[in-house]
């Protein structure tokens, strides 16, 4: 789907929100753009296309086998004919010989054999005329009581998870309460509610012994038992179109509260890697304000406010949840808020224009927990019907595109500079607050010193950040700067080495050595003359 980010907000067509087929249903981006209708008939076409590409390879390579082998045995043609007349010849006179020495031991043994049959018969006749009118008893009331009586929800539990007997001892207090609820339901169906009861647990059983199978083809099977049912209910028992919407809503949650633990992420699938990837991308944007993504909602309205709290709750509280369906009314509840939201902020009612941005900051804003998982889980277990129509239908597309949006969100969508939107991104500045001078009169005081202590605390994150870039670039300086020092003293060092000599010898006094003229005349002494 193609999302475009203007000056006036996001925008989706409605029509890149139906299927690309053009069938009029909606599309979902985990079908590709088809809805689930024709999404199945794509993948149907392309599954038999595949197996009819194999099955024309396997058929090849078995011509191919068998003109080999038959070439490879032509030679030894005459000589293996004989030799296997000979083999078979003397392995049926060997089987012959065999069961004739058989004959002569049965007759004994089914003799003795007949024997304790006859004791154990008359044993058990003496043992069970006490147990008679019981037995005749459970044996009418299993003809005459309905499949669902006969066995109750814990028990149906136990069967469905036979394959883990520690899980079996206690069964959880919803799927009791779920099973009763369709049981009790089932009854005003009649006829009908036991034929679905049977489909219900022949499809549980069928899903038990198909653990091993991909998550698609779990939910090929889930989509196709939905389908079967729905026909045979019209076709077959002609229920009304409102009483099989019902009826295939309570099977959905009948049987998927039962396999949501084997269905809902599971490990074969990379579901909770973008459960993952999805939340660290939240976390990184949680810088986005609604005037980037031009969402028309003033939070500063009691009333608005209280919306976007319920809608943030309601997206938030969709993980909770166990059945697709309720998934869904909780993604529904949400978009309400959002246009109630809209409505109050705007007097007037909402347009899709408007409710897409909300929808995507309301995203932004809860963070809601494994996201991906929920959307996958929907997508393969819904009732398709849903999906396809109605209003549940179409918040649901609108999420999927929110979520898109929000994957692939960059600065363009958001009308910022590149280098704005990098440093948002890695956290060195955030978006200027609002400033206090642009309240009404009417807002709390304590609102606005709020947003006051947030300017403050932003220019002093600023100042912070500003004056450890300053330090760290000193530092960088100072290291340079000895470096550079160092390299200078040794390089004269290198190029004017210091010779140190040795240490000379003490200089004697001058007239040391002159021994023969001890006898000189004193030196002359300075003269005074008076004239």
């Amino acid at each position: 789907m193609n999302l475009k980010s203007e000056r006036r907000g996001i925008h989706v067509d409605q029509s890149e929100l139906l299927c690309k087929k053009g069938c009029g249903y909606y599309g979902n981006p985990a079908w590709q753009g088809f809805c689930s209708k024709c999404w199945r008939e794509e993948y149907h076409k392309a599954r038999q296309k595949q197996i009819q590409e194999d099955w024309e390879l396997a058929e090849r390579l078995q011509r191919e086998e068998e003109e080999a082998y038959a070439s490879s045995q032509s030679t030894q043609g005459a000589q293996s004919l004989t030799f296997s007349k000979f083999e078979e010849k003397k392995t049926n006179e060997k089987t012959r010989k065999v069961t004739t020495v058989k004959k002569f031991f049965t007759a004994s043994s089914r003799t003795g054999a007949k024997k304790v049959a006859q004791e154990k018969i008359v044993k058990q006749g003496q043992l069970g005329r006490e147990r008679n009118a019981d037995n005749i008893l459970r044996d009418l009331k299993e003809i005459f009581t309905p499949s669902w009586e006969l066995a109750s929800p814990t028990e149906e539990i136990q069967e469905a998870k036979a394959p883990s007997p520690s899980i079996n001892r206690q069964a959880s207090i919803e799927t009791d309460r779920v099973s009763k609820e369709f049981i009790e339901f089932l009854k005003t169906y009649h006829k009908p509610g036991q034929d679905i009861y049977k489909q219900c647990k022949l499809f549980l059983d069928t899903m038990n012994h198909k653990r091993d199978l991909s998550i698609e083809e779990q939910s090929e099977c889930a989509q196709d038992f939905y389908q079967n049912v729905a026909e045979k209910l019209q076709t077959r028992w002609k229920v009304s179109p409102e009483k099989v919407e019902k009826a295939m809503d309570q099977i959905e949650k009948y049987i998927m509260t039962r396999q949501y633990k084997y269905v809902f992420c599971p490990e074969t699938t990379d579901d909770e890697k973008k459960d993952l990837a999805v939340q660290k991308r939240i976390r990184a944007l949680h810088w986005v304000t609604p005037q980037m993504l031009c969402v028309p909602v003033n939070e500063e309205i009691p009333e608005v406010s209280d919306m976007v709290v319920k809608a943030i709750t309601d997206i938030i509280e969709m993980d909770s949840k166990r059945v697709p369906r309720d998934k869904l009314a909780c993604i529904t509840k949400c978009s309400k808020h959002i246009f109630n939201a809209i409505k109050i902020t705007k007097n007037e009612p909402a347009s899709a224009d408007d409710f897409l941005p909300t929808l995507i900051y309301i995203v932004l804003k809860g963070n809601p927990p494994r996201l991906q998982s929920n959307i996958q889980y929907i997508t393969r277990f819904c009732n398709p019907s849903r999906l396809m129509t109605g209003e549940d239908g179409y918040y649901f597309t609108n999420l999927c595109c929110a979520v898109a949006f929000i994957e692939k969100l960059d600065a363009q969508s958001l009308n910022l500079s590149q280098e704005d939107f990098d440093r948002f991104m890695t956290g060195q500045t955030s978006p200027k607050k609002q400033e206090s001078d642009s309240f009404s009169p009417d807002v709390c005081l304590g609102v606005k010193q709020m947003y006051k202590n947030l300017d403050l605390l932003s220019q002093l994150n600023e100042r912070q950040e500003r004056i450890v870039n300053e330090a760290k670039k000193l530092e960088k300086d100072l290291i340079d700067w000895t470096d550079g020092i160092t390299k200078e003293v040794q390089d004269i060092v290198e190029k004017y080495p210091l010779d140190i000599k040795p240490k000379n010898q003490a200089l004697a006094a001058i007239d040391s050595e002159n021994v023969e003229n001890d006898k000189l005349p004193p030196p002359l002494q300075p003269q005074v003359y008076a004239g």
